[in-house]
């Protein structure tokens, strides 16, 4: 089973999701900023990432993790998507994962400020406390996407 963790930007929820899920980050306390920025890719994307389906690791179950950063593309990113596994015949092995729904205004503001414009000393704090209060929701999704991956696996034997 391939999980693609996918958001605007691939530098903030998808990256401490695919984390969560990989469990380089504890699920059962707030992570520090310091923490999050240690991880793969945290904060660090560039124009150059998006669209780039990108590797985080191998769970325990052997599903492989990755995050993407869609930009504008939305909805329609995933959709074409799943139209080319479905193509290639690897639908039911590919799980897609839109971080989106769990993302704070702060954190599109932060992410904006720090990535987009470059003023990282402005935007990483806003960003890191507006992470904090959506990492609830970040583990709740990680969590629905775990179960999702077992089931499927165990649809498909």
């Amino acid at each position: 089973m391939k999980i693609i963790y996918h958001c605007f930007g691939g530098s903030h929820s998808s990256i401490l999701a695919a984390a969560l899920h990989l469990g380089l980050i504890e699920k059962k306390r707030l992570p520090s900023m310091d923490e999050m920025l240690a991880l793969p890719y945290f904060d660090k994307t560039s124009k150059m990432d998006f669209g780039s389906i990108r590797f985080m690791g191998i769970d325990e179950y052997k599903n492989e993790v990755y995050v993407l950063g869609k930009k504008n593309v939305g909805r329609r990113y995933g959709n074409m998507l799943k139209g080319v596994a479905e193509l290639l015949g690897k639908k039911d092995e590919i799980i897609f994962v839109d971080c989106m729904t769990r993302v704070n205004l702060g954190m599109k503001l932060g992410g904006f400020t720090s990535r987009r414009i470059g003023w990282v000393s402005l935007g990483r704090p806003v960003l890191g406390r507006s992470t904090r209060k959506a990492f609830w929701d970040l583990v709740n999704l990680v969590e629905i996407t775990r179960l999702r991956a077992i089931n499927t696996v165990q649809v498909a034997r």
